[in-house]
């Protein structure tokens, strides 16, 4: 397939370089220019482009960027074709995003996702560590394998993420609808516990959408406590440890 991603942050990085491994055709922007992409992101065979090359002639677009920069990038995708699969990998941390009043007052945040977009979007790889992302990856059949859950409100779009999750090295489990998608919000057990598939879907369906706000709080506070700030992100056992502590 044809993939344009826009991020090459913790978890952009590795999907371009799992995707194109996969055989996939992969061109990858940041928002400082396609100069300023490494050549260890590319290693894999990926392309540097700009942000407005990104989404042209492509299959998919992944949006692999913080979610307080959806809004300002949804006019760059007004000239992607509506049958684009757009897939995005954002949670909403208040502490670095600043408040947002409508999903402080319980939207789910892949509808304002939506809403910001104008279009519709899966959700994926937002539910997995970095750390985990980047070196967890394992055949298929493995019994140990970590799932990651996708949701979507269309079976196309579902069923192209899932597949692509497939390819990065974990398995895909289906999240149901974008309304569901809280389930695998910042908080929830599903959340970058590194879960198998068999584990998973007991996973989302314990989740507590009340609860999430205050336990994604306190696990940030936890590793903002341990590791300090820096934009530095937590090693795996340490974050697994803290958020099923918390979550589970």
């Amino acid at each position: 397939m044809k993939i344009g991603i826009l991020g090459t942050g913790h978890i952009g990085k590795t999907l371009v370089q799992r995707l194109a491994a996969a055989g996939h055709d992969v061109k990858v922007a940041n928002s400082r220019g396609p100069e300023t992409i490494g050549h260890d992101v590319l290693s894999s065979g990926g392309r540097a482009v700009t942000a407005r090359e990104a989404g042209i002639d492509v299959d998919v677009l992944i949006l692999s960027i913080p979610l307080n920069r959806i809004s300002e990038i949804a006019p760059s995708l007004t000239g992607v074709p509506e049958d684009t699969v757009v897939i995005d990998t954002s949670n909403y941390y208040p502490l670095r995003d600043e408040k947002i009043v409508s999903i402080e007052d319980g939207q789910v945040e892949s509808q304002w996702v939506v809403e910001q977009l104008g279009r519709p979007i899966a959700k994926a790889w937002n539910a997995i560590g970095s750390d985990s992302f980047a070196r967890l990856n394992t055949p298929s059949g493995n019994a140990d394998r970590i799932a990651i859950p996708v949701a979507a409100d269309n079976d196309r779009d579902r069923s192209i993420a899932m597949a692509l999750v497939e390819d990065t090295g974990f398995d895909a489990v289906d999240a149901g609808s974008l309304a569901q998608s809280w389930r695998q919000q910042p908080g929830a057990p599903a959340y970058c516990t590194d879960l198998t598939k068999a584990e998973m879907p007991h996973a989302l369906e314990s989740a507590e959408k009340e609860r999430l706000p205050k336990r994604r709080d306190l696990a940030v506070a936890a590793i903002m406590e341990r590791i300090g700030g820096g934009g530095k992100n937590p090693a795996t056992d340490e974050l697994v440890r803290i958020n099923r502590a918390l979550f589970m």
